[in-house]
């Protein structure tokens, strides 16, 4: 199992279009995925509800997980993917 941290970017954290906008990435990835906040137990990332769920804000900071083949190279657009400010793309 890989894991990698991120910190997010987005002004209100993930909840809706954020959220929207990461779990479309998680399932094009074709790699299951875990999210989790600090002391928090990890959650499906490719369900929009259970991420919302999470109440997480801007400055959070997450957990992914994942693994089999390409789980290291998913993670790490993911990270990149949650600590940019989702909020202000197009």
């Amino acid at each position: 199992m890989f894991t990698r941290q991120a910190t997010i970017a987005s002004s209100v954290g993930l909840h809706a279009r954020p959220a929207n906008i990461f779990i479309k990435a998680v399932a094009a990835t074709g790699v299951p995925v875990t999210i989790a906040k600090v002391g928090g137990a990890p959650v499906d990332a490719r369900s929009l509800l259970l991420v919302m769920t999470q109440g997480i804000k801007n400055g959070d900071v997450v957990t992914l997980a994942a693994e089999g083949e390409g789980a290291e190279a998913a993670l790490d657009s993911l990270v990149e993917l949650l600590e940019t400010d989702l909020d202000e793309l197009p």
